[in-house]
């Protein structure tokens, strides 16, 4: 998996469009190759991401967890401390 899609659900506050899309655009840009798609290609690029991000979006609307919501802060914090025993200082 793409180690720049992060996941979405259960967080406090919720999840928004842009952090969605934005996983969508990772995801397209994963499969695709292309960093920035030419003009022949942009559409079709383009179009995937919106589909994707649609998809997504309603997935995520649709789960259920008894778990509390997680903080984005102390993920943020857990995934730099990760890095920092992965790569050192």
């Amino acid at each position: 998996m793409c180690r720049n899609i992060k996941p979405l659900f259960n967080f406090d506050p919720p999840i928004t469009d842009e952090e969605v899309r934005a996983a969508a655009l990772q995801f397209v840009r994963k499969i695709s190759g292309f960093q920035k798609p030419s003009k022949a290609n942009e559409a079709s690029f383009f179009g995937a991401v919106d589909e994707i991000a649609g998809a997504s979006a309603r997935l995520l609307c649709s789960l259920e967890t008894n778990a509390p919501p997680k903080s984005r802060e102390e993920e943020a914090a857990k995934a730099q401390l990760r890095a920092k025993r992965r790569f050192g200082t």
